[in-house]
């Protein structure tokens, strides 16, 4: 399991919309999903070291950048077929047990991380209220344990995008595992 990191900001790319399943049924698109003052879009897996570490943070800091007008999505899409942590039912049960306060998304075609140009788990994707991509880096300096006392990263970028519109100038890139590329 190699680890990955992500290019930095491209500020202002626009973020590429999307339609895909949740795990309730229903349809979730970008347009949909995007708060008074932005959207994180946010690639995660079940099985992922990485992810694992930052999960129940993560958790908390979304629901607190939602009363600061930041909607999240997270999408999954790594082929399960080495994985099956990753299967659809699995994240039906991550999202029950963990109390997802966000639609969790099955990219079962792997066309929206291409499209985002994702590469691994967790990538993280914050767009102001016009769609403009203003942060990608990492969560915090936790790598597959969790880093005590550690900044704030995505949660500080997020809550200035909210204020202000524009992410931070300098950002240090999100490290994980390599997203699982179908060979279909």
């Amino acid at each position: 399991m190699a680890s990955i990191n992500p290019p930095i900001c491209d500020f202002g790319w626009q973020a590429p919309d999307f339609n895909l399943p949740s795990i309730d049924g229903s349809m979730v698109s970008r347009d949909s999903s995007m708060g008074k003052n932005g959207l994180l879009v946010m690639f995660i897996c079940n099985h992922c070291p990485y992810v694992k570490a930052i999960l129940p943070r993560l958790i908390n800091d979304v629901r607190e950048l939602k009363t600061m007008g930041i909607n999240a999505v997270v999408i999954m899409s790594n082929d399960p077929t080495d994985y099956q942590e990753d299967s659809f039912e699995n994240m039906q049960r991550i999202a029950r047990e963990m109390e997802f306060p966000f639609p969790y998304l099955l990219d079962k075609t792997q066309a929206v991380a291409k499209n985002y140009d994702a590469v691994c788990t967790p990538d993280f994707f914050g767009f102001n209220n016009k769609g403009e991509l203003q942060y990608r880096g990492r969560f915090d300096e936790s790598r597959k344990e969790t880093a005590p006392n550690s900044t704030r990263d995505l949660f500080n970028a997020m809550k200035l995008v909210a204020e202000t519109g524009a992410g931070p100038k300098i950002q240090i890139s999100s490290i994980g595992c390599s997203i699982k590329w179908s060979e279909s």
